[in-house]
């Protein structure tokens, strides 16, 4: 059946304070009715929005001569963003690189991840001509499996760019580190680059840390992450989080191996040796069935 055939993209904005740039991101959005957003998730102190759409994906999306509501949804939403939002007036806890930072495409139901992939590729070569923003694909949609946290690497994404742990304003240079897949090759200040990127599902779980003390925050952040050698596919940062709080932000790159509450205990037995308590971690969007029954119902409601 075609209706199982379903795309979600998750939209990462950095921005969540000015009402009005939101309202007409969103405003973008509802002109595409067969591509809603199913989720919306806020956060003050980061500065930044993440968006859930879903849509149905196209068999072949090269091929198809028909719209591609998904595709078209994001790009309505990437253009309000770019005209309501100024990078280099932007400040916040989370690291980005651009007014929109990071749009990532996964596969739901019977979709399959080179569906996912071409959709990601086909908004990546539309935003790099159409809004002249400079654009690096990753994982499936890259030809080479780049992954995300390399290119961001690259940018020194990891590193806060002001005092108190904040990021603030546009990049360091016009000047671009890598050759992207898709836009100029000069970044206009005001609107920074993005990073398009097509996987399986990635669940994000963070945990709170009652202390401001960034450095122990860092310290139990590494010893989670796969990477530092604590839990296989979980990647973890540790960001400041308002006052007197930290928090380890993780993206889990498989749940069935290691989900939420398998990260929580290892926080939680971390921060215990560094005499720092912790409270409970969150999801920061709904999970792939819940996604998938909201969007069922939004479009039986709307046709």
């Amino acid at each position: 059946m075609l209706k199982s055939i379903l795309g979600c993209c998750k939209v990462y904005i950095s921005e969540s304070r000015n009402r009005s740039a939101l309202e007409s991101i969103e405003k973008a959005a509802k002109l595409f009715p067969l591509a809603p957003i199913v989720n919306k998730f806020e956060d003050v102190a980061y500065n930044r929005v993440g968006y859930t759409l879903v849509s149905q994906l196209d068999l072949d999306p090269v091929q198809s001569t028909g719209p591609c509501h998904l595709k078209n949804a994001v790009l309505a939403m990437v253009k309000a963003a770019f005209d309501s939002i100024d990078f280099q007036q932007h400040t916040g806890t989370h690291p980005r690189l651009g007014v929109v930072d990071h749009i990532c495409f996964h596969p739901l139901a019977e979709a399959s991840l080179n569906q996912a992939a071409s959709t990601a590729r086909c908004l990546a070569m539309d935003m790099g001509s159409n809004l002249q923003v400079p654009t690096f694909l990753y994982g499936a949609a890259h030809e080479e499996g780049r992954t995300l946290d390399s290119i961001r690497r690259i940018f020194g994404y990891f590193k806060p760019n002001s005092s108190e742990n904040q990021w603030i304003g546009g990049l360091k240079s016009d000047s671009l580190p890598l050759k992207p897949d898709s836009g100029p090759f000069q970044i206009t200040p005001s609107k920074g680059v993005v990073v398009i990127g097509a996987t399986n599902w990635v669940d994000n779980y963070n945990v709170a840390l009652l202390s401001s003390d960034i450095s122990a925050a860092s310290r139990i952040a590494k010893r989670v992450s796969g990477r530092g050698g604590g839990l296989p596919t979980v990647q973890a940062m540790a960001l400041a989080h308002g006052e007197g709080v930290t928090e380890v932000a993780c993206n889990l790159l498989d749940s069935k191996k290691v989900g939420g509450e398998r990260v929580q205990q290892e926080v939680e037995r971390l921060a215990k040796e560094e005499g720092i308590s912790v409270g409970r971690g969150y999801y920061t969007d709904i999970s792939q069935e819940e996604i998938v029954k909201s969007y069922l119902k939004l479009i039986e409601v709307r046709s």
